[in-house]
């Protein structure tokens, strides 16, 4: 069955960085395409990016285009989310999950990012 584990997450200052990773298993994850997605106090869960099983496709939420990158290592079975200029804002659990459009339902326990 599916398990992701998420990690990197941490406290950073604003205008820090944070790189986190997705380790994938249970499943053919290069024939998956993965999801971001972010979870901050009080509100639902918000999609902020997502790339196709070659990489070849991206998207990214206005809420992070031109700070945040989406990438895989399908060799390593891994997807990273690498964060920089972070904002208070961007202060929430992050979540990977498999689909483009995913609905969430096989995310891993997350990681909590506070900026502060």
């Amino acid at each position: 069955h599916v398990q992701l584990v998420e990690s990197g997450g941490g406290l950073v200052q604003p205008g820090g960085s944070l790189k986190l990773s997705c380790a994938a298993s249970g499943f053919t994850f290069n024939v998956y395409d993965m999801s971001w997605g972010r979870q901050a106090p009080g509100k639902g869960l918000e999609r902020i990016s997502s790339i196709a099983s070659d990489s070849n496709v991206i998207y990214y939420a206005d809420s992070v285009k031109g700070r945040f990158t989406i990438s895989r290592d399908n060799a390593k079975n891994t997807l990273y989310l690498q964060m920089n200029s972070l904002k208070t804002e961007d202060t929430a659990v992050y979540y990977c999950a498999t689909g483009y459009f995913s609905n969430w339902a096989d995310r891993g326990q997350g990681t909590q990012v506070t900026v502060s």
